[in-house]
C-alpha cells in the first residue's frame, strides 16, 4: 500500500468520525475521548498498511 493508500485510510477513519458524530454514536462521550480514540483507530490502520506493504516486498 503506498502513501496515498495509507492517506485514503486516514480521511475514511476521520469521514467515519464525523459520520458518528453526526449520528450519535460519538455525541455522548466527550471530544476529547472522541478525537483519543480517532487517533488509536488512525495509527492503528497506518501501522497495520506499514506492515502488509512490508510484507508484499518480500
Amino acid at each position: 500500500m503506498d502513501s496515498g493508500g495509507v492517506l485514503l485510510m486516514l480521511f475514511l477513519v476521520a469521514a467515519l468520525l464525523l459520520l458518528g458524530v453526526a449520528m450519535g454514536t460519538v455525541a455522548h462521550a466527550p471530544l476529547s475521548v472522541s478525537v483519543v480514540l480517532a487517533a488509536v483507530i488512525g495509527v492503528w490502520l497506518v501501522v497495520f498498511a506499514l506492515r502488509e506493504r512490508h510484507a508484499r516486498h518480500r
